[in-house]
């Protein structure tokens, strides 16, 4: 495999972002592959040797650095991006719209009556939804390290199988120490799910590629919510020997396994070994992303990569961003029907009326889509500002608007943030560099999750139904703080990419117009790499949004 090298001169700061000096570049010297891409695993067999992720093969990143020097077909890339699009995209989307409906279904349960069936007591109905969280929060970073040990595919697909295991299991619960019980371990298997959905993105598609990609996989949030008001909607004429909200837990838990199984045996964990993909178009999978600056899929464990997420400030500004997105999240989510309800509607037709509002979240997503494509490059940060001001006029509408329409109007509004998160997460997959690093950053962020989760369903206090005007007013602070931590995230990209072309062009900095992507390397450590947010044209790479 080609060298890649690139020197720093000795006047170079000492700046942890132009610290390229100190990269270390290993090399695969005299590999006799026994077959072609076959990926050689030292150490005894084991079970779980074979269970873990298997490196790509020194023949095979050798013949993706080959081709890295010859321009790529459009043709066959275009081929080969299509067939992408219809294995990997339904796969995401189905499992994005199970991993909601999942989640929302103690809603559903809330408004056909599991409070009296369980005897809950006034903040029972908080902690439940609070608890899903802790379980989540517990688990969130060693599932990110394991993301890193095993076929993520597969990990993924045994996780949603729990999924629906622990929904069905709910079903039995008798009281609220039982439920409690199974809300932690469910929010545990589902800590897994967005940066799950986030890394098999980055996997396949191109830094360019990924917000379209992360948009149409997140529709499906919109969708879940509307297949959520449906299913609440038959589920509840069902006359059985069982409450309908045990129904809701059984059914849709069961669904969820049957597609965890489906997904485990026909979606591939890596471009490197597919059987759907030839030879050559595994090679164009991961050639057409040189221009990424993001390193092949590795489950090697760098320590110096953890220890620089630690330090880097935008860890800790994206962890505040999945912080403030999710308190109105972990509210509406759970409290959402109970808002809706306390409009007026009866119990059937609160659950019809999540339908509009899940197509409004469908709409807002496309549309940013849309727009952030058309955009010149460099308003990404704006327009997530942007597609948030929706959402802070609506929880406005809900909490001091008179009237079933304007407030039921500014409840749907609310659902425009999603588009935000939409955007927010192709900022994660490609302004971090290392396998390491971005597993810690992608913890950050969903830590950051977890506890808005946490905490949003508190400010929605028992004695304020049906208005829940403090948990409303909550939700709108938070959205209005989460304005401000993009601000800021966009203010940092735009002045690490002035530093890193500055120290070009004043030629403090040089590196090799052959730099390759195969290595596994950081942000801070690759001259090469620029953040999302404008477009910069340097030596020898060109960024673009």
């Amino acid at each position: 495999m080609p060298t890649s090298t690139f020197q720093v001169s000795q006047e170079a700061p000492d700046s942890p972002a132009l610290d390229v000096e100190k990269t270390e570049v290993e090399q695969v010297e005299n590999v006799l592959p026994r077959t072609p891409y076959q990926s050689e695993e030292p150490g005894p067999a084991s079970i779980l040797n074979w269970l873990q992720k298997k490196n790509p093969s020194p023949q095979f990143l050798a013949d993706v650095a080959k081709m890295n020097e010859t321009e790529l077909d459009a043709g066959k890339v275009k081929h080969v991006e299509r067939k992408i699009d219809l294995l990997i995209m339904p796969a995401l989307a189905i499992c994005y719209m199970f991993y909601y409906v999942d989640k929302t279904t103690l809603s559903y349960a809330a408004i056909f009556n599991i409070k009296e069936g369980l005897h809950l007591g006034s903040s029972d109905y908080s902690w439940l939804s609070s608890l899903f969280y802790f379980g989540w929060l517990g688990w969130a970073l060693p599932t990110n390290l394991l993301m890193q040990k095993f076929p993520l595919n597969k990990y993924l697909a045994f996780n949603i199988f729990l999924w629906g295991i622990l929904l069905m299991a709910q079903a039995a619960s008798r009281n609220f120490t039982e439920l409690a019980i199974l809300r932690v371990l469910s929010g545990a298997a589902e800590a897994t799910a967005d940066p799950a959905f986030v890394l098999i993105t980055g996997t396949w598609y191109t830094r360019t590629q990924q917000p379209s990609r992360i948009g149409y996989w997140y529709l499906a949030n919109g969708f879940g919510i509307a297949l959520g008001g449906l299913f609440g909607y038959g589920i509840g004429h069902i006359k059985g020997s069982l409450p309908s909200w045990k129904y809701e837990f059984l059914i849709i838990g069961a669904l969820c396994s049957v597609w965890a199984i489906v997904m485990a045996i026909f979606i591939p964990d890596s471009p490197y070994f597919s059987h759907w993909f030839t030879p050559e178009e595994r090679l164009i999978i991961v050639s057409r992303k040189r221009g990424d600056h993001n390193s092949t899929d590795t489950r090697e464990w760098k320590p110096a990569q953890v220890l620089e997420a630690f330090i880097d400030p935008k860890t800790y500004l994206f962890f505040l961003f999945g912080f403030t997105a999710n308190v109105p999240n972990g509210a509406t989510s759970n409290f959402g029907t109970l808002i809706v309800q306390g409009f007026g509607f009866d119990t059937f037709q609160t659950t019809l009326m999540q339908i509009p509002y899940g197509m409004v979240i469908v709409a807002f997503i496309l549309a940013a889509i849309f727009i952030n494509s058309k955009l010149p490059s460099g308003y990404r940060t704006l327009l997530m500002a942007l597609t948030n001001v929706p959402t802070v006029v609506g929880f406005a509408m809900v909490a001091w608007c008179k009237g079933t329409g304007p407030r039921l109007a500014g409840f749907w509004m609310t659902g425009a943030s999603n588009a935000t998160f939409v955007l927010g997460l192709s900022l994660l997959s490609g302004n971090v560099g290392g396998q390491s690093k971005k597993a810690i950053a992608s913890a950050a962020i969903f830590l950051g999750v977890a506890i808005g989760n946490i905490v949003g369903p508190f400010l929605f206090k028992t004695s304020e139904a049906p208005t829940y005007y403090t948990g409303v007013v909550g939700c709108l602070v938070s959205r209005a703080l989460e304005i401000v931590v993009i601000l800021i995230l966009r203010v940092v990209f735009i002045m690490s990419n002035r530093r890193r072309d500055r120290a070009v062009a004043e030629g403090r900095i040089r590196y090799s117009e052959q730099f390759t992507e195969l290595e596994d390397i950081t942000d801070w450590k690759n001259p090469a790499f620029r953040y999302v947010t404008v477009n910069l044209i340097t030596d020898s790479c060109v960024t673009v949004l």
